[in-house]
């Protein structure tokens, strides 16, 4: 029969899909950061070079240019042109039309392209209600200090939303951070020719010493100043007449009708402001989010590390103990394509202090020389099985069938095993409650920088999680690189099922709901080779997480049973689907955050927040190392672990859960082996040496 993983094929082409959403996200999050630009030069007026010129500068607000210079107008005498700068604003805005039509006056609004967008409904009761509109800008940068391209962009996306909004574009232009003609100076002024070059109407505001029965163009705030200033003109008797700039200079209406094309663009950028709007606020609540349940999920591993630190040490001073396990075990060994590490494994298992061992390597289908190695090594504990390929869990069930002994302990054929490994690792088993029971792996090559990020990850996640699965009593995993179990336990499940990619974590989930208790023994030490590439990481990753997902919904029901298997349900799944699934999914916004506040918010507020969340990292990862038995110098590495190495994680969680949710198959993917899982490199010598010569050199690894 074909094995059940030699079906799954690929996922197909879900990188265009999470490309594409990560474009959409990462344009929308530049184009809301582009319009509100806390950091843009363009936010904050310069002082002025250069006056104006002296043909511009006659007091009058009104500037028109032309092939013969620059003209000005003003209001004739009685006539008060009332304009309110930026807006709308949904509280103040409604006040002023209230105000305006309850003096049956009109006005002329000066907006922002970006308000616009946000209260579309507001810019349409303007227009209603007869009151003119004009362009304040996209988001109020001083055109000035703004380049060529955003000064364009600050005008033509204004035009764009209004065309949307209204179904108009104005002529109409009033320069942010200016107020009477005469402070149109330094740049502005050119400014302000090559937007009166595009078609626009430049008006400023008269000062404020001349009188309002001479007419006047007064600018005011959507506030609560701007709002009583222009009440208290309103009441003014001597104006005659409040009406809007286009109809106080005696000229058509300002505004024109849009052409289809440009309505629709309004429409479409209106909602893009929308979704980037939208996008920041939950950035905002993502990051309170991950941000509380990291703080909640390392203040959890701390907690229960030191619970069962202390617990260990009452077992060290007296408390009860267990008749010492020294039954015979077996070892199950399966192995495909393992010519590089397989003999330093059966080495470390032969210079065992636990010498009652039967060694089944299971030889899956090897296409080099595994078992030429296995063959090789002359001692009568190891046994040889060959078979044609059949996956992990079919290597793993035919060395169960050929196991002699009733206790079984599983390795990859990548682990090198410390001497006393497998005395430490049964001695749970004592117990009769206990079916399975979880070693302390370790990084093996960790030389390198990957390797090192890897040790870091293996100490600071997997070990201390698993400290408290064991004092939670719902360990969710016994890792493939070693564990033991009861045979009968194994027997009892139906042996090693491949219905999963994670065959550890399916096998585990298994035996909590069959009513055994799995436990974590951190002085069963043993060493595996981690992926030395990205790519292999990689991959690996992906079979670990999609086959973790597979495991979480093959065993959903555990949840509502009773006993062992309930209580593994409702704590260990419900700590998965958090904080392996929920958290990593939410985890990037902490960087994306980051990074947009560097680029568009306070850059200092952004750092100290990383940095606050870098040494909270720190300090567990010191604390999780020292429980390790780990040298502290290892650190250094975990502020590059945050730009790389995480990021990749996060994205694999990302991609598992999409191939899961669109319902894709994945096949299974094997790393390259180059046996250097042994990190003391002593697989060359005979086992009779290796306890001295492990004992030699863990001083320099440790």
């Amino acid at each position: 029969m074909t094995p059940r993983h030699a079906l799954r094929r690929p996922p197909r082409g879900h990188w265009v899909l999470l490309i594409l959403i990560l474009t959409v996200v990462v344009v929308t999050l530049l184009f809301e950061g582009w319009t509100t630009h806390e950091v843009d030069a363009a936010r904050t007026k310069r002082p002025c070079a250069e006056p104006i010129p002296r043909s511009a500068d006659t007091g009058r607000p009104v500037l028109r240019f032309g092939d013969a210079g620059v003209e000005t107008a003003a209001m004739p005498p009685g006539t008060a042109a009332l304009t309110f700068n930026g807006g709308p604003d949904p509280v103040w805005t409604p006040r002023l039309l209230d105000l305006l039509t309850e003096h049956k006056a009109h006005a002329t609004f000066f907006v922002y392209g970006k308000q616009a967008a946000q209260y579309p409904d507001l810019v349409r009761r303007i227009r209603a209600e007869g009151h003119e509109i004009g362009s304040y800008t996209y988001t109020g940068g001083d055109l000035g200090a703004a380049s060529r391209p955003r000064a364009r962009m600050e005008l033509g996306f204004t035009q764009t939303v209004l065309a949307g909004v209204t179904g108009e574009h104005t002529r109409l232009l009033r320069l942010p951070h200016t107020t009477t003609a005469d402070t149109l100076c330094g740049a502005e002024w050119p400014a302000a020719r090559r937007a009166a070059g595009q078609g626009y109407l430049i008006v400023a505001a008269d000062r404020m010493n001349r009188k309002a029965a001479e007419g006047v163009v007064r600018q005011y705030s959507h506030t609560d100043l701007g709002f009583r200033e222009a009440r208290s003109l309103l009441r003014n008797p001597r104006v005659e007449r409040f009406t809007t700039v286009s109809e106080g200079l005696g000229q058509p209406e300002s505004t024109s009708r849009a052409p289809l094309a440009e309505r629709l663009k309004g429409r479409g950028l209106t909602h893009v402001q929308d979704l980037g709007r939208a996008f920041s606020r939950g950035m905002a609540w993502a990051l309170v989010v991950a941000g509380a349940l990291g703080l909640l999920r390392l203040a959890m591993l701390v907690w229960f590390a030191r619970v069962h630190v202390r617990r260990r040490g009452r077992l060290r001073q007296g408390s009860p103990r267990l008749r010492a396990v020294t039954a015979p075990v077996t070892v199950l060994v399966p192995a495909h394509n393992e010519e590089a590490g397989i003999a330093a494994t059966v080495h470390s298992l032969l210079a065992s202090t636990y010498t009652c061992l039967e060694i089944v390597v299971i030889d899956d289908g090897s296409t080099d020389g595994t078992a030429a190695a296995v063959a090789a090594v002359d001692d009568p504990r190891v046994m040889l099985v060959r078979q044609s390929n059949t996956g992990k869990p079919g290597a793993l069930n035919t060395g169960l069938a050929y196991a002699s002994h009733d206790i079984v302990v599983m390795v990859d054929a990548d682990t090198v095993l410390e001497p006393d490994a497998i005395h430490h690792l049964v001695q749970p088993l004592a117990h009769p409650a206990i079916g399975a029971v979880s070693g302390n792996t370790k990084v093996g090559n960790r030389r390198h920088l990957l390797g090192k990020w890897q040790h870091l990850e293996y100490v600071l996640g997997f070990n201390l999680d698993r400290r408290m699965f064991e004092v939670l009593e719902c360990m969710p995993t016994v890792p493939g690189a070693i564990g033991a179990f009861r045979r009968d336990a194994l027997l009892g499940v139906g042996g090693v099922s491949d219905e999963t990619l994670a065959e550890d974590t399916d096998l585990t989930m298994a035996l909590w709901r069959a009513g055994w208790r799995v436990v974590y023994e951190e002085s069963a030490v043993a060493w595996t080779e981690v992926p030395h590439t990205m790519r292999q990481l990689w991959r690996q990753r992906y079979r670990w997480c999609y086959g973790t997902l597979q495991s979480m919904w093959k065993h959903r029901r555990a949840v509502t049973e009773l006993g062992t298997a309930g209580r593994f349900g409702r704590r260990g799944l419900s700590y998965l689907g958090l904080f392996q699934v929920v958290l990593p999914l939410f985890a990037p916004v902490v960087d994306v955050f980051a990074l947009y506040g560097v680029c568009f918010r306070d850059p200092s507020e952004a750092i100290v927040v990383w940095l606050a969340f870098l040494v909270v990292q720190m300090g567990t990862a010191g604390y999780a190392l020292r429980l390790d038995g780990e040298k502290l110098r290892a650190l250094w590495s975990l502020p590059l672990q945050l730009f790389v190495y995480r990021q990749m994680l996060y994205l694999v969680v990302l991609h598992s859960v999409m191939t899961a949710l669109l319902g894709s198959r994945l096949k299974w993917h094997r790393m390259d082996r180059t046996g250097s899982a042994d990190p003391y490199r002593l697989d060359d010598l005979p086992s009779a040496d290796r306890v001295l010569a492990l004992d030699n050199a863990k001083g320099e690894l440790r």
